[in-house]
Parts: structure tokens; sequence; C-alpha cells
């Protein structure tokens, strides 16, 4: 009897719905429930940070500016090399930052600038088209780097040069012209791009001078931050493990052993993905991380633990 009832009460409910639609009246309908838009600290956000980052047209560099145009920066430079790669690279995280910021989408402003990092000249020629593009600079990322396997015995001196040149003296450029337009400010956010290998020894690959460059890297951050601790500039550093870039990925596609021999060495058992960097980027170079200096992230799957 109750199945009864509730068939009758079901057949009803549909008729009167019939008899409103054919009725010409308009049923209001509850409008769908939409999922919450994603909440987080608001000292995470980069929105109304100047931002900079070198070795920025491609690579890691390239995945820490889409982090920071993810995290709402719409005022970044996209340092590089070579002024063809710099700007097309600023052009499309342009275009990312449009479709991610649309609601800032007139106030953003990415430009690329070339710039040898090896050259103090030309550093400073950077962070002068900066100055008189946003006016401040507040968080910069010294990515760029090179790395390359030679035995000790076979490593050509003009190719170490080069190695510290690019990675020890460059990092030493960009963070000191960063700090001398800071401190003025009131201060600012510095992130050195180091590597697991500033604390390891790499396997199989012989690569001595890349790991002891990361090594003056890390201890670098740490002498500038006490150095400029006061001044309220902060000095970090970010150590990837092995991450799956586009060159990383090219190279390992001709030597599929040894992409297994560094997973194996991982503990999580796998290689990293370049997005695996953002959140720790942004936790860097933003408010969030306001009393930290001196400090190191390692991203590296636990390598460095065993």
């Amino acid at each position: 009897m109750a199945a009864a009832r509730l068939a009758t009460r079901q057949s009803g409910l549909l008729r009167g719905a019939l008899t409103l639609r054919h009725s010409g009246v308009t049923a209001v309908s509850r409008p769908m429930s939409t999922a919450p838009s994603p909440k987080t600290l608001p000292s995470f956000s980069m929105q109304g940070k100047v931002c900079m980052v070198t070795g920025a047209a491609r690579g890691l560099g390239y995945e820490f500016c889409r982090a920071f145009v993810s995290s709402g920066c719409t005022s970044l430079a996209v340092v590089d090399l070579k002024d063809e790669e710099a700007k097309s690279a600023a052009a499309e995280l342009k275009t990312f930052a449009q479709a991610t910021n649309s609601d800032a989408a007139d106030a953003i402003n990415i430009i690329g600038i070339e710039c040898d990092v090896s050259s103090e000249h030309a550093v400073q020629k950077a962070y002068a088209e900066i100055m008189d593009t946003f006016g401040r600079i507040d968080s910069v990322v010294a990515s760029a780097g090179i790395v390359e396997n030679y035995s000790a015995f076979d490593y050509p001196f003009d190719r170490i040069k080069k190695l510290y040149d690019i990675n020890v003296h460059g990092a030493f450029f960009t963070a000191r012209e960063a700090a001398r337009n800071m401190i003025p400010q009131g201060g600012g956010s510095i992130v050195l791009v180091a590597s697991m290998s500033a604390n390891i020894v790499n396997i199989p690959q012989p690569q001595t001078p890349y790991n002891a460059s990361k090594a003056a890297v890390k201890h670098m951050a740490s002498s500038l931050a006490v150095e400029w601790a006061k001044k309220g500039v902060r000095v970090n550093v970010l150590s990837p493990g092995y991450m799956l870039t586009k060159l990383t990925r090219t190279i390992l596609a001709h030597d599929t052993e040894l992409k297994k021999t560094w997973e194996s060495l991982t503990p999580m058992g796998k290689m990293g993905e370049p997005e695996d960097l953002a959140g720790a980027i942004v936790f860097l170079s933003s408010d969030a991380s306001s009393f930290m200096t001196g400090s190191e992230i390692r991203v590296d799957g636990g390598y460095c633990v065993i």
C-alpha cells in the first residue's frame, strides 16, 4: 500500500509539472551547484610582485615563470642568453598569463631580456631595463646554469671556466644586483637554484666541476643571507633532483639504462616533473617564507637521504 501511495504521489507531481509546462508557466529551476574555488594562504600570492628569472626561456626557468604567473604575478622579466628566445618565451608566458589572470589582463607586462649572466656588465644592464620598466624588483630566481660530463682527467679547462662563469659567477652577479635594487625599497627575495649535487656525488656520470659549482652556490646563498639579513633581503636555495625537462627527456631517450639507474637510486623510484618544483619556488619567493633565509629546499624524491 505504501508503494502504491508513493507511485500515486509521483504521478500527481509529474502531471502537475506537465500542466505548468503546457500552460506557458516557466518553473524557476534551482541553480546547479558549483565547486568552491581553491583556497590558499594569501601570503603565497605573487600578485603585485615584480619577478625576474634567469635562464627562463626553457627548462626549469620557464617552469618557474609559469608558477609565478599561476600564483598571480603580472609583472615578470624573462631573462636568457639569446634575445630572440627570451622574447619568444615572454610572449608565450603573456598568453598564458592572460588566460590564467583574465581579471587582470590589462595589468600584465611580461618582457624578455637578453643577458649573459657570466658578464657583470650584462647583468647590470638587464636590471637597469627591469627598473626602468617596472620601477622595482621583488623576487629574483637565479636559474641559469649548465652541466657537462667529463672525467676529471679529461675535462678541458676552458669548459671548466665557462661552467664556473655561468653557474657561480652568474649567480653571484644576479644576486648582488638584485640586492642593490631591493635594499633601497625595503627588501625582497632571492632564490639561487643549486642542485642536489651540492650535497651528494652523482653517479654514474662524472661531473666534478658541476657538483663543486652547485656546492659553491649553496654556500654563497648562506653567506649572502647573513650579510643582507638585516637589510630585508632574503636569500635561499632551491636544489632539484633529477627532473624530466625536455632536454633531459631527449638525452635519456638515447640512454634508457641511465634513466633506470637514476630512478633506482631515487627512493621514490622515479624522476621528478618540472611542475614538482612550482610549490617550492613560489614558497621561497613569496611572503609565505618571510622568516626564512639562508636555507635550502631539496626536491629530489629522497635521493639525498640515503
